[in-house]
Order: structure tokens, then C-alpha cells, then sequence
């Protein structure tokens, strides 16, 4: 096939994989491929993010370390990070997301058995990744002020908008000590069934975990409730949010924890989907803004948001904010 990447049946060769059926998927990043690999009726999934614009071997790095403490990543069949290739186990057709758009009642027993899994991941040490510090919330949270004001037309004190975070983060850095291992991306897109009962109840495989770093329990938790992709009724978050809660005996805290993160998240991924619609021309994404930024506005009244919600308040004018974060045309 002409369209394979040049090196794939050296790879294939290789990995022992010779003459294996190679079927590309398709995807939305513009360097990173996929493809499905069948050979003697054994499925393999087969990752091409050739240098110097993507890097496998972080990506590599966190598999192993998940599989080693138990988690269920997918196993490492062969690599060849130099040149991009990476070879793992097939999770299968099942991605979260998808299947309950076709299973609607098997909602919390999935999402019950996503909450489950990051109890049991935060009650391991933290794996041997970067901090998630006070530098990376701040550049995140810039991506709003970076992207969507100025495509709103919109004139903000920047200053002021990195001084309101940094007030509102800097009591919570403390109880992200010594931390736990953040996924970053943990949400339905992202979580495979592996062999899902009709309840939703069954194992489940992470997938795109390669950005990982020690951090706060409440991150991957907000990204799973407050998923940009796909409703998560308010009900629903806070049912398994008290689900988490007793599970851990988290402290009084992590309540207004995880609305500093929901907010923080929210906006970096309101700044994400402009930058992608407007950079990139990836126009699907505007059409998820609203969902974003009606949690936002919830988490925004958190007592503990005060200072970025009253920026807000004098930036952000009101008939933007009441139009779930405006038109982008």
C-alpha cells in the first residue's frame, strides 16, 4: 500500500511480525499514525511518531511503569523509538466514549469502574515523572488569554489573569504532596472496555497517557467528570465524586481542590479547541466549547475561585459568558 510510511515492513520484520495485514485507522493528529496489524489471527496495534515532530519514547516510559504497578496499559510487543515505531497490544473497538453512545444504560457502571481504577492508581506512589508545579497550571490556564480572547476580539489584563491563578493555586500545591501519577488525559475517549458487561461493569485499558506527571488526585478525576467530549450529567459527577470520596476519606479540601483544577483545566481546553479550530482548522472542536464552558461557570462558583471568577466578571463581558463562551465564527 502506497500510503504506509516508509521503514514499516523493516519495523514489521523486524518485531517478527513479517506479512502481518497492516490497516491504517484514522486519526486526527497531524504527525502521530495508527494502524491495525493482523497476523496468524493475532491483532497488534502498531504506532508510527516519527522525529523530530513526536517522540514515543515518553510514551514507552509510562506503559512500562503502569504495567509494573498493575495497571492495565497495553503491553509493549516491539519498539524502535528512534525511528518512531511502537508495537502493543490490540485494546479493541471498544473506546468508552463510543460504546455508550450505543449502551446508554451502562453508564455508572463505566464510569464507576473509571473512578475505581484511579483510587487504585492514587493509592501508589507516584511514578517517576515530572511535577505538575505552579509553571505548567500557569501555562495552561494561558492558553484562554493566548487563544480565545484574541480571536473574541476581546482586550484582557493578562497580568492580572496569571496573578488571580496564582492565588487561587498556590494553597492547593501543598496537598499535592508528595502527589500522586496524573494521566491528564483520563476520560472517555481515552479509556477502552475491554469486555464490557451490559452495566457497563468490566476491566478497562488506558490508552494516551504519554504526557503523565505527579500531581493532584482531583486532575484526572475533573478530567473524567467534566468531560469535554461528551455530557456527564451534574447528578452523575456528584454521585461519583462522594464515590471517590469514600473510597479515599479524601480531606475537606478536595472539594474546593477540585474545583480549582476543573476551572483551570476548562480553560486551557477552551484555549485548546480555538487554537485547533483557528491554527489548525480543525472546526469540530468549536462545537465543544459550550460544553466546557458551562463547567467552567460551575466551577467558577466555588468560594474558592473568587479571584479568577471576579476576573472574569470584569473581563469577560456578561452576554459572552450567558452564550456558553460566544460564537467563534
Amino acid at each position: 500500500m502506497s500510503d504506509l510510511p516508509d521503514g514499516l515492513d523493516s519495523f514489521l520484520n523486524s518485531a517478527g511480525w513479517g506479512g502481518a495485514e497492516v490497516l491504517p485507522i484514522p486519526g486526527d493528529a497531524s504527525f502521530r499514525r495508527y494502524f491495525r496489524v493482523h497476523r496468524g489471527g493475532k491483532p497488534a496495534m502498531l504506532m508510527h511518531a516519527p522525529p523530530p515532530e513526536e517522540d514515543p519514547a515518553p510514551f514507552l516510559h509510562v506503559a512500562r511503569w503502569l504495567s509494573e504497578a498493575g495497571q492495565r496499559a497495553p503491553e509493549i510487543y516491539a519498539a524502535a523509538p528512534d525511528d518512531g515505531w511502537v508495537l502493543t497490544e490490540d485494546f479493541g473497538d471498544d473506546r468508552m466514549r463510543d460504546w455508550l453512545d450505543e449502551n446508554p444504560g451502562g453508564e455508572r457502571g463505566a464510569y464507576s469502574a473509571a473512578v475505581d481504577a484511579l483510587v487504585r492508581l492514587h493509592g501508589q506512589a507516584p511514578g517517576p515523572f515530572d511535577r505538575y508545579d505552579m509553571a505548567v497550571y500557569q501555562r495552561e490556564a494561558g492558553l484562554l488569554t493566548e487563544w480565545y480572547c484574541p480571536h473574541m476580539g476581546l482586550e484582557v489584563d493578562e497580568a492580572d489573569y496569571f496573578a488571580a491563578w496564582d492565588e487561587v493555586l498556590q494553597p492547593m500545591l501543598a496537598r499535592q504532596e508528595p502527589g500522586v501519577t496524573v494521566l491528564r488525559d483520563y476520560h472517555a475517549e481515552n479509556i477502552m472496555l475491554l469486555a464490557p458487561a451490559s452495566d457497563g461493569s468490566g476491566a478497562q485499558g488506558l490508552i494516551d497517557f504519554q504526557d503523565a506527571l505527579v500531581g493532584h488526585p482531583a486532575y484526572d478525576l475533573v478530567s473524567l467528570l467534566q468531560d469535554a467530549r461528551r455530557d456527564v450529567s451534574v447528578e452523575l459527577e456528584r454521585a461519583l465524586l462522594e464515590r471517590y470520596l469514600a473510597a479515599t476519606g479524601a480531606s475537606d479540601e478536595f472539594l474546593a481542590d477540585y474545583a480549582r483544577l476543573g476551572a483551570q483545566r476548562n480553560a486551557k481546553i477552551v484555549g485548546i479547541f480555538t487554537r485547533l479550530a483557528r491554527r489548525d482548522g480543525k472546526q469540530r472542536y468549536l462545537a465543544m466549547i459550550p460544553r466546557v464552558w458551562e463547567a467552567m461557570e460551575r466551577d467558577l462558583r466555588h468560594p474558592a475561585l473568587a479571584p479568577v471568577a471576579d476576573w472574569f466578571a470584569r473581563n469577560i463581558p456578561r452576554h459572552i459568558r450567558d452564550n456558553l463562551g460566544g460564537e467563534l465564527q
